[in-house]
């Protein structure tokens, strides 16, 4: 389930993709939208073992942001 009504658009597609590049990304643009306890949340998700694999990962970024 997604935690907002209309998430900040990040520019992910074309980026490099390794995943800590792709997360630090997503948590600079929730910071940057002011949604600053937001981006704690999902780098504390990615990295406490939540996403098993990349697929997951890219899938719980997807829960914060809108991947453009």
């Amino acid at each position: 389930m997604d935690i907002f009504a209309e998430k900040p658009k990040c520019r992910l597609i074309g980026e490099n993709g390794n995943i800590f590049n792709l997360v630090s990304i997503a948590a600079n643009t929730l910071r940057s939208h002011g949604f600053r306890d937001e981006a704690e949340e999902l780098v504390n998700r990615i990295w406490s073992g939540e996403a098993l694999s990349y697929k997951h990962a890219i899938n719980i970024i997807g829960e914060y942001v809108e991947i453009i």
